[in-house]
């Protein structure tokens, strides 16, 4: 009998319906939600993980909002890995934001630092992962 090594799965997201999908989808999983950058950023340094997934807008007030807020969105947290290139090397990024124009943003950031990422919004991500 063969055992699946458990994978640990970073979650950066404040919808609280999608936070449920996602640790139905995980369940097997070791999974690490939260919408505090600031939480993403220390479980980045202290936890290695084989897969994050990242949403932009992480409050309410970021929903309708023109303004990129860098420091408090999804984008901080790709910010940080784009900072440390040593870390979480091998694992999957997703971008799941329904916000195109942060997730644009997101990626940018991310494949100028040479890591590989791909965004698929969340309803197309709903279909399509298989981790």
């Amino acid at each position: 009998m063969s055992v699946i090594p458990l994978r640990r799965i970073l979650l950066v997201e404040d919808d609280e319906t999608r936070c449920a999908w996602f640790r139905q989808k995980f369940a097997s999983h070791v999974l690490d939600i939260t919408c505090d950058v600031g939480q993403a950023a220390r479980w980045l340094t202290e936890r290695e993980y084989a897969t994050i997934l990242l949403d932009h807008d992480l409050l309410e007030e970021h929903y309708f909002s023109d303004s990129p807020d860098d420091e408090r969105t999804g984008y901080a947290v790709a910010a940080w890995l784009a900072a440390h290139p040593d870390r979480h090397r091998n694992a999957l990024i997703v971008v799941h934001s329904l916000n195109y124009a942060g997730a644009e943003r997101m990626l940018d950031i991310l494949h100028n630092a040479g890591r590989d990422a791909e965004h698929i919004p969340f309803h197309y991500l709903q279909a399509e992962l298989r981790v």
